[in-house]
């Protein structure tokens, strides 16, 4: 679930360094020159930085959503959450090899997962490597039990983002899990050339069913990674499955998020008979996607008990020059932790 949608377009990342905490409540630093600052040379770069939006667009965009906002009957929202599974599995089998893989601002705006990772690693004492079977009460050895740097990526997808953390951070103390809803998704993972089952493990997992064992015991992992996942779940459930991922953080451990933004182009692109609720919708394919503000982000992860690090927007003008078009993306980047005490 974690791949940004095929008929979404492009994910997005501003290319520049991650935001520093004390920066936190404010703008982003400063990252490049991609400013548009002449209308007329838009069609110059595919992509402009923190574009500042106008009164009007906003309230446009906000116009725009109203529209569409007319709920489907229940007995289709029910469809929808009880096909979830069906309508994933057929997502990854269809679009296999058609997704963006450029993820190159992966390790610039979240520097925890690149090497020599500062975050917390080394200054903790080393978490606990066996888990336990929820059901018998064993102890059982599992995959990265003796590392001592665990990274989860929830929502992996086909692998757009743990391929690169394995390729890119050789840290012998690294082991990565991850899972996601769809069975097809870990299959794709695991039959991946680049897996090695040494430094990953891939499991199918429901993030929304808060009942359901991780592989690892809670306290145990220093990165928890959500990217455009959290919003393929339904608004009702965001709350519990979030609280029950921070219990698998280690003290000083962080989740780190990023998401769909609310009024980003593919919500405004949504017609009648797609909402399901508030800023929550169906595709066309039958998969989910709720449109994130700060706020509710923010509400969510401190009632988990994490303190924020980051909650910025980052909003970009996307380019498409051979058809002439402009395309304005939002996307809502988190990092919280938990507190050490």
């Amino acid at each position: 679930m974690a791949a940004p949608h095929a008929v979404d377009g492009v994910e997005g990342g501003s290319g520049g360094p991650g935001l520093d905490p004390a920066h936190s409540d404010g703008k982003r630093p400063q990252f490049g020159t991609r400013f548009l600052t002449d209308p007329r040379q838009v069609f110059q770069h595919n992509a402009w930085d923190n574009v500042e939006w106008t009164e009007e667009q906003e309230e446009c965009a906000r116009k725009k959503v109203l529209e569409n906002s007319q709920p489907v009957p229940s007995e289709k929202q029910e469809e929808y959450d009880s096909r979830a599974n069906e309508f994933w599995n057929d997502f990854y089998t269809i679009h296999e090899n058609r997704f963006f893989k450029d993820r190159h601002w992966l390790f610039t705006e979240f520097p925890e997962l690149a090497p020599q990772c500062s975050l917390n690693h080394g200054s903790h004492p080393e978490g606990p490597g066996p888990t336990e079977d929820g059901q018998r009460g064993e102890a059982v050895d599992v995959p990265g039990s003796s590392a001592t740097y665990r990274i989860l990526e929830v929502g992996c997808g086909v692998g757009n983002t743990v391929f690169p953390i394995l390729k890119t951070n050789n840290d012998r103390g690294l082991f990565v899990y991850c899972c996601d809803f769809s069975s097809t998704a870990v299959e794709l993972v695991k039959t991946n050339p680049e897996y090695d089952p040494e430094r990953c493990f891939a499991f199918v997992h429901d993030l929304s069913d808060v009942e359901a064992n991780y592989p690892v015991p809670d306290g145990s992992l220093d990165v928890i990674v959500l990217i455009f996942v959290l919003s393929a779940l339904h608004p009702n459930k965001m709350q519990a499955s979030i609280s029950r991922l921070a219990r698998l953080l280690k003290p000083g451990g962080a989740m780190l998020l990023r998401d769909y933004g609310r009024y980003d182009m593919a919500q405004l692109r949504f017609k009648k008979g797609r909402c399901l609720s508030e800023n929550f919708y169906a595709r066309g394919d039958g998969t989910r996607v709720y449109f994130f503000t700060q706020d509710e982000l923010h509400d969510m992860f401190t009632e988990a008990g994490l303190e924020k690090v980051q909650n910025l927007v980052d909003r970009r003008l996307q380019v498409n020059r051979g058809k002439q078009l402009t395309m304005y993306r939002v996307w809502i980047q988190c990092k919280y932790r938990k507190a050490l005490g």
